[in-house]
């Protein structure tokens, strides 16, 4: 009665997360960090813009994005990555990324390539709508580790060729939650110039691209456009929820090259859900300010050196370049979560959570647990603290 492709998945993290904790009464107040939800003031101005266009909540919006919204959009990717595209053809607006991450292996992946069922490939930690989109469209997720030995991103040049020439769609994180690295130039030109070789589509997420602590992340699209790579063959997903601080609005957007952007239109236009005009309004306007993006930033560089401070002398501790994470090497990481809860009331989640057991390897993440250090300042340096008497002292 029900599709099989859905009967085996694992439970999702955070249900995981409740049945090991909930079960136990936490040690002391809890502090919740095990979500990364931006908990930095949004502007305010954006409250304004809603309540001006309020009544547009009685129109039915693009399905696509405003033209104002997309040329906004466009005009970012110029300003920051030096990337002209089409707001016409080449960009359309998102619910947040998620949405699209999704629907893009439903619009865009093959039902064979070379005759055999696809393969879809993907980090291991990895962010689970990748696997979820996979399964769907009948192909065979691929976990490729990304650990300590790798630089915490993934060697997609260590598979098979047989393997990749099956790939279809490669979904790449960068800067990666949860280990907090950025994709350097280098990395992206090899990772470009294998999906030319081997004919797939990388789906750049770069989410967190905007929060990073010293020079700002490479971007996959910048990168394909200085190679001349074939204009289809990255696509780059962005989001206002982490860049703004708002995470409640679902939007983003993604780009890429035109024939690719008009499948996802197309799917979109039978079975998305286009963002609230007012909620276009605001995001439009967003996008074309960069005052509210700095602010954030120097907020979280500051948690960063929190961390540095804090956890400096921890036996594998690596500081992280970008994000909103921190990636806390344990022996286990759902003993140690489960520990941190009874003593402190501190709620983080283990890494095997966020990654996949692969036969013949370790699975990656079973040696960490995540932290979100999306608070402010003061509670951000109080649960870290509890974290480190509790765990490392």
């Amino acid at each position: 009665m029900f599709p099989e492709r859905f009967s085996n998945l694992p439970a999702y993290a955070f249900p995981r997360l409740r049945a090991l904790l909930d079960v136990h009464a936490p040690g002391g107040p809890v502090r919740h960090m095990s979500i990364g939800e931006p908990k930095h003031a949004f502007p305010q101005w954006i409250t304004d813009i809603i309540t001006e266009t309020a009544a547009d909540f009685g129109r039915y919006p693009p399905n696509e994005g405003t033209p104002e919204l997309r040329a906004a959009i466009a005009g970012w990717l110029d300003r920051r990555y030096g990337v002209t595209v089409d707001p016409d053809t080449q960009v359309m607006a998102l619910n947040g990324t998620r949405e699209g991450l999704y629907n893009a292996g439903m619009a865009l992946a093959a039902e064979q390539k070379n005759g055999q069922k696809p393969v879809f490939l993907m980090p291991n930690p990895f962010y689970q709508v990748y696997m979820i989109s996979a399964i769907s469209t009948v192909s065979e997720p691929v976990f490729v580790p990304a650990t300590k030995d790798s630089g915490h991103l993934p060697d997609f040049t260590a598979l098979d060729a047989a393997t990749l020439d099956r790939a279809t769609l490669c979904y790449i994180c960068s800067p990666a939650n949860p280990q907090g690295v950025m994709a350097s130039a280098d990395y992206w030109q090899e990772l470009i110039s294998l999906a030319e070789k081997h004919d797939f589509q990388i789906m750049a997420d770069e989410c967190y691209c905007e929060l990073y602590r010293y020079e700002a992340p490479a971007g996959a699209l910048e990168i394909a456009r200085k190679m001349g790579a074939h204009p289809e063959r990255v696509l780059t997903f962005h989001s206002l929820s982490k860049r703004s601080n708002l995470p409640g609005l679902r939007s983003g957007f993604v780009a890429g090259g035109p024939e690719s952007i008009a499948r996802m239109k197309q799917l979109r236009a039978y079975a998305g859900a286009p963002i609230p005009l007012p909620l276009q309004h605001a995001s439009e306007k967003l996008w074309d300010d960069e005052a509210h993006v700095a602010e954030n930033r120097a907020l979280y560089a500051e948690k960063y050196d929190m961390a540095d401070r804090i956890f400096g002398n921890v036996p594998g501790y690596e500081p992280p370049q970008a994000g909103m994470f921190l990636w806390l090497p344990v022996e286990d990481g759902e003993a140690a979560t489960l520990r941190l809860w009874q003593e402190t009331g501190v709620r983080v989640l283990p890494g095997e959570y966020l990654s996949k057991d692969v036969p013949g390897t370790p699975n990656p993440g079973k040696g960490y647990f995540r932290v979100a250090i999306v608070a402010p300042a003061e509670e951000t340096e109080a649960g870290l603290t509890l974290i480190r008497d509790c765990l490392f002292e």
